[in-house]
């Protein structure tokens, strides 16, 4: 693992760990997808994933990178985000964190916790907890 940026770049060689140790079975395809989406922190869409292993002569369906995804996000691998209606963001960056989304171009910018406070949120009802606060700030340019 390296930082560039100021942002942890993985080595191919931590990928398998990293699967094997979220109790993922590690294959061919799985192994491109995460080696494609955990590389750095970024937020990508399964399209954008498939297209680019298809450029490097992958032959992948979008089928079954949709599947790997969900398998990712479901053993907390990756982050699913629904952002708007059109697309699923996949985000390798599991801390805790917002986003800023630039409506114009689509693109996902990380916000750390410590930039956003709130002074107050709703009574939780009995018997629930906060699983997780979600919070898309959308932007678009000045008219």
């Amino acid at each position: 693992m390296s930082t560039h940026d100021g942002r942890t770049v993985r080595t191919g060689a931590e990928i398998p760990a990293r699967l094997q140790a979220r109790g993922i079975r590690v294959t061919a395809q799985r192994l491109q997808i995460a080696e494609l989406l955990l590389a750095a922190p970024q937020h990508l869409s399964a399209e954008q994933i498939a297209e680019t292993l298809r450029s490097r002569g992958v032959e992948v369906s979008k089928a079954t990178v949709y599947n790997t995804l969900n398998l990712f996000a479901a053993h907390g691998l990756i982050r699913q985000l629904a952002v708007d209606d059109t697309h699923s963001w996949f985000d390798s960056n599991v801390e805790p964190h917002f986003h800023f989304h630039d409506e114009a171009t689509g693109t996902l910018t990380d916000v750390a916790l410590p930039e956003v406070q709130f002074s107050r949120l709703p009574a939780i009802p009995e018997g629930m907890e906060v699983a997780s606060l979600d919070l898309v700030i959308r932007l678009r340019p000045k008219a």
